[in-house]
């Protein structure tokens, strides 16, 4: 169990794709992770395929220094999320310590309105290629790669890929931040 007690968090909100939550979910509990399940309250949320979510806790009482690591899933629940600042800023917190960020599908969007996205490369559903171009990314058509801290998928038919890429790149952080003494 390579993420053992590692605290996560997995922000959703309505309509979020219930396997680019669900999978990534269960995949990290599978390496130990602690998952947390964050939306705007604590009301049970259904994603686009009618499976309900119930949240453990409000996006708003997240703060970075507590995690290890942030997913964001894709469906239309990103760009419900986008418009609140808690989420903006607890991403660009996330991302200016440096710490993974798991982004798949139309999640992209999440990162673009968080201000994060110039100069990198990123990848997700065709549908917002546009808007990653529009705010200085640069688009790359591949299932799943990381660019430093982000860690990126394209679709749920590449979940696989996103998750392997997913839980390498945490488990290599995980080996970066113990002191050369302790391994």
């Amino acid at each position: 169990m390579r993420l053992q007690d590692k605290k996560i968090a997995i922000l959703v909100a309505k309509d979020v794709e219930d396997l680019e939550y669900y999978v990534p979910m269960m995949r990290l509990q599978e390496e130990g992770a602690q998952i947390l399940t964050a939306a705007l309250d604590l009301k049970p949320v259904h994603g686009k395929n009618g499976l309900e979510i119930t949240p453990d806790t409000k996006i708003e009482s997240l703060h970075a220094e507590d995690l290890f690591a942030l997913i964001l899933p894709g469906g239309w629940a990103p760009d419900k999320l986008r418009r609140h600042s808690a989420v903006k800023d607890l991403v660009r917190d996330m991302d200016s310590k440096g710490k993974p960020i798991g982004i798949i599908c139309h999640a992209g969007l999440i990162a673009i309105s968080a201000g994060i996205m110039k100069g990198r490369r990123a990848t997700g559903s065709l549908g917002i290629k546009d808007d990653i171009l529009n705010a200085g990314g640069t688009w790359v058509d591949e299932a799943a790669f990381r660019e430093g801290n982000l860690i990126w998928g394209r679709v749920v038919a590449d979940i696989p890929d996103f998750c392997r890429e997913l839980v390498q790149a945490l488990t290599e952080r995980i080996h970066e931040s113990v002191p050369a003494a302790e391994k």
